[in-house]
């Protein structure tokens, strides 16, 4: 599949390096904290500390530092997810010494100057703004604040405005020590390199990092709440319909189950959902459903962007598709497990070939404590899945769905 080599170095950071015929240097560096690992009193701080990554090291100053990533000739960046926060550069394979040098700075010795901290929280407080002027995302949103009563997930990964304006810099820099140390950390590296000359430049810029005691909070998976709640939006055109279901204690066959169910339904453009509400109907443009698979997350979302005049039909729809798959009267064949398997082996042939999507699956399967060649075992499993399986996680699912409906004002 690929030649990938794992190891955990003395100070605890959790070292891939994937050996690949390719002219590109992709590192990921991902620190395992992200929305869920949370206090009530920090929501967003992950991200903010993201940001702020970029800001200034101990070395460089924030024009340096960001000079110097982009004269690397190739892409960077930055994300904070429920599970992590991520950094990302991809160049040229001469430029990976570089790459590492840089973000090992950034990783070891960010300083969080207060001018900087000051700026970057008009620049969040605005992204917040954006996503709430997004009809799509804001509903997301919203079905997670109604879903749950004490869950992590009820909160957006951004945090609120509220929340964002209340960090300074001893708060932030509390959290960076806290989380950002080498037995939190796990890199990801795909090159043409060995994996013995990869190991030698992190251990390089990486072996002065060091581990400390690492604390953690208990992350609750909660049931989402059977609920209906409708909101209202000032200057909109479309409304939105959600519904979102948990799935806590899967086993990992009901899972791949799942993967099909939810392509049937509503992952593709011959799904039931798309045929049912688009083709027959023309109520929807946009109608899809979500699958979450993330530790600590499990959920299954169904979306429709719908005019108002149609809302009542659409519900019953949703609701007609999903009780016609619990009563197995919409039929999962051999021909069904097929097609996902072709689908699955399309989506992996994918991930193979971008060396940059590559990196970026095998570092969340690090973090999330899963095999690297889970694809490959999944694969193998999925033809052992059959339609009773298929009936059986769909009873399991879809049931007390959180529904919330968006409209305009």
């Amino acid at each position: 599949m690929f030649d990938a080599n794992k190891k955990v170095l003395e100070n605890g950071i959790t070292l891939i390096s994937i050996k690949k015929d390719t002219a590109l240097s992709c590192v990921n560096i991902g620190v395992n904290v992200g929305s869920l690992y949370e206090d009530i009193k920090e929501k967003g701080i992950s991200h903010f500390v993201e940001h702020m990554l970029f800001k200034g090291t101990k070395k460089r100053d924030n024009y340096t530092l960001n000079l110097e990533l982009e004269n690397l000739g190739g892409e960077y960046n930055a994300y904070t997810d429920n599970n992590s926060t991520v950094l990302t550069v991809t160049s040229l394979s001469e430029e990976l010494n570089s790459s590492i040098e840089i973000l090992s700075d950034m990783l070891q010795n960010s300083i969080f100057p207060k001018s900087e901290i000051k700026k970057e929280k008009d620049v969040i407080l605005a992204e917040i703004r954006n996503n709430r002027d997004d009809i799509e995302d804001f509903s997301f949103t919203k079905v997670s604040e109604i879903a749950f009563k004490n869950s992590p997930l009820k909160y957006d990964i951004l945090g609120s405005e509220k929340d964002v304006k209340k960090y300074d810099e001893k708060l932030l820099t509390e959290f960076y020590n806290k989380y950002y140390i080498p037995n939190n950390c796990y890199i990801s590296i795909v090159s043409p390199f060995s994996h013995e000359y990869v190991q030698e430049i992190v251990d390089k810029y990486f072996k002065n990092w060091e581990r400390k005691k690492l604390y953690k909070k208990d992350i609750l998976n909660e049931e989402n709440i059977e609920i209906k709640k409708v909101s209202y939006k000032k200057d909109i055109e479309q409304s939105t319909v959600i519904y979102l279901y948990t799935f806590y204690g899967l086993s990992k066959k009901e899972e791949l189950a799942l993967k099909i169910l939810n392509h049937r339904l509503g992952e593709s453009t011959n799904s039931v959902l798309f045929r049912e509400l688009r083709e027959k109907r023309g109520f929807a443009y946009d109608v899809y459903t979500d699958l979450d698979l993330s530790p600590n997350v499990k959920t299954l979302c169904i979306y429709a962007s719908i005019s108002k005049e149609n809302l009542e039909d659409t519900l019953k729809v949703i609701d007609k598709c999903v009780d016609d798959v619990k009563k197995e009267k919409i039929q999962f064949n051999e021909d069904t497990t097929k097609l996902m398997k072709k689908v699955l082996k399309t989506a992996i042939a994918f991930t193979l070939e971008d060396a940059s999507d590559l990196g970026n699956y095998v570092l969340h399967q690090s973090i999330d404590g899963e095999n690297l060649f889970q694809f490959y075992e999944d694969i193998k499993e999925l033809s052992s899945v059959e339609k009773k399986d298929i009936y059986n996680v769909s009873k399991k699912v879809f049931n007390n769905p959180s529904i919330h409906i968006l409209l305009n004002d």
